[in-house]
């Protein structure tokens, strides 16, 4: 099942399967100059903050989302998999560049 991911801040909404990451839901819509770095919650790259919406997670570094983030929505796209149509905002590394790209 799809559901719509709406990115705050720049007005841009795109579709994500439920087996898929936002991350790979982002890369599969526009992947120009948009850096995904490792892709398995390692490396901190392509943190958002899930502002509405269910979804559940994957494993993420603790070095990169600690308790407080976890408890604020604040993770890793690429471990971050929708259950519900869910609205983000991009504040990770790739923020400038997903500006850019949108």
């Amino acid at each position: 099942m799809k559901h719509a991911v709406r990115v705050a801040g720049i007005d841009h909404t795109f579709w994500c399967d439920e087996k898929d990451s936002l991350l790979t839901g982002i890369l599969k819509v526009n992947s120009n100059g948009i850096p995904a770095g490792c892709r398995g919650g390692g490396c901190g790259v392509c943190k958002v903050e899930i502002l509405s919406g269910e979804f559940s997670t994957g494993c993420m570094s603790g070095a990169h989302v600690s308790a407080e983030d976890r408890e604020q929505g604040k993770l890793l796209a690429c471990r971050v998999y929708p259950r519900s149509d869910v609205e983000i905002r991009v504040i990770g590394k790739m923020m400038r560049r997903f500006e850019r790209a949108a």
